[in-house]
């Protein structure tokens, strides 16, 4: 048993997304790193004896040379925001430097900020003619700069035209994905919303369709059976008996389209509903399944509310069902839940093992569907939120934050 919010921690092996490298999370610093290689490798590193590099001292350094890199360098740090502009300053600089004559005598070309700027054209400008004719210019200065070049000059076309052509595709193709990725998360968010509609949709119909006019014949016997009880008690007696009669067949109806709306229920549902206090039944019931369940819990206060405790034993038991369905028989799993003054923290974590490849189940429970949406919408209803993601290295975790009393988001 573990007490108190404080105890409530991922465990190693979870993860909270998707991996993010250093460009992802310090994109001014290493865009500033960036700019930095690039003015240090195009200004001190010439080429040397034979195929080998050398550095050469700060007094050897051309004045043409430094001031051209003082412009394109420090221009790669806005290669997000301004893609275009970084990628033809670095070919204007290359002009430059090799229409001084500069560039035959051992000094390198700005081929760091323009190998930079391709990437960057095709990874955050929008996919026109430009980054294409950019590439192009790139190309002929390659062509041009190893016309000195001891060797063939095709050898110098075809790897010249390879790196710079590379750089650009893989960013466009970069930018492609993320793209895709966007508009998947976009029809994603849509479907959601569109299941979510439907489905209430469908239960306010067959409410009104089934129950309405059974309570509407209520309300006009009712209605009845009050302005003739003075005058005739025996006729209001029999107007309430019908009243009495009509809310019972309501109440068979009603449960009958619950059933309808959840086929697959239990007979024992439509009994008192459970809470937090029924979780080692469930825990025991669907360790039967073949799930082994593992709970770790703390002491239940007493006066819970009766939809959060109702929501947060729902959340459980679906993620406990998706288990079982996707990551199958023989999967571990383990229901941490921690009870604090203002909020109720779940957390159900699989170790994605069993039957079934973890991986394709993995992959089912993140692409969504009824049950995550369902215990989404749960948490929504309460003010909280819920996050389900696969974890590192296999398996899949539900965290949920229920806040006590809240109102809805």
């Amino acid at each position: 048993m573990d007490n108190g919010m404080a105890s409530f921690r991922p465990q190693p092996g979870h993860i909270t997304g998707r991996f993010r490298g250093p460009f992802v999370r310090w994109p001014r610093a290493t865009d500033a790193g960036l700019a930095l290689t690039s003015f240090l490798m195009t200004v001190f590193v010439v080429d040397g004896p034979g195929d080998t590099m050398s550095v050469r001292p700060v007094d050897d350094v051309p004045v043409l040379t430094l001031l051209v890199c003082a412009v394109t360098s420090p221009a790669v740090y806005w290669r997000r925001r301004a893609p275009l502009a970084v990628l033809g300053l670095a070919l204007t600089g290359w002009v430059v430097l090799l229409g001084s004559g500069l560039l035959g005598s051992g000094n390198t070309p700005p081929a760091w900020a323009t190998i930079i700027g391709l990437y960057a054209a095709g990874r955050y400008a929008t996919g026109d003619w430009k980054g294409a004719a950019g590439v192009a210019a790139a190309v002929v200065l390659v062509s041009a700069d190893g016309l000195d070049d001891p060797g063939p000059w095709w050898q110098v076309l075809v790897f010249g035209g390879l790196v710079m052509s590379g750089a650009w595709y893989i960013g466009s193709r970069v930018q492609l994905r993320q793209d895709r990725a966007a508009q998947q998360r976009r029809e994603r968010a849509a479907e959601t919303r569109r299941i979510v509609a439907e489905e209430r949709t469908r239960i306010a119909r067959e409410l009104h369709d089934v129950v309405a006019h059974r309570v509407s014949l209520m309300t006009v016997q009712a209605s009845g059976a009050r302005a003739v009880a003075t005058e005739d008690p025996q006729a209001a007696l029999q107007a309430m008996g019908a009243v009495e009669e009509a809310g019972r067949q309501a109440l068979d109806e009603l449960r009958h389209l619950l059933g309808v709306l959840r086929p697959e229920a239990d007979p024992d549902e439509l009994g008192p509903q459970p809470g937090l206090a029924d979780l080692p039944r469930l825990a025991e019931q669907i360790r039967r399944a073949g799930v082994g369940v593992r709970l770790v819990t703390a002491a239940l206060p007493a006066g819970l509310p009766a939809r959060t405790d109702l929501f947060a034993y729902r959340i459980i038991q679906e993620a406990l069902t998706n288990v079982l369905k996707h990551a199958g028989p023989g999967t571990p799993a383990e229901v941490r839940l921690c009870v604090g003054r203002k909020e109720i923290a779940i957390e159900i974590h699989d170790q994605g093992g069993g039957t079934s490849a973890s991986g394709a189940g993995d992959t089912v429970r993140r692409s969504g569907g009824h049950g995550i949406i369902g215990m989404r919408e749960r948490a929504l209803l309460l003010g909280g939120s819920l996050d389900a993601e696969p974890c590192e290295g296999g398996g899949f975790r539900v965290i949920a934050h229920l806040p006590i009393g809240g109102k809805p988001a």
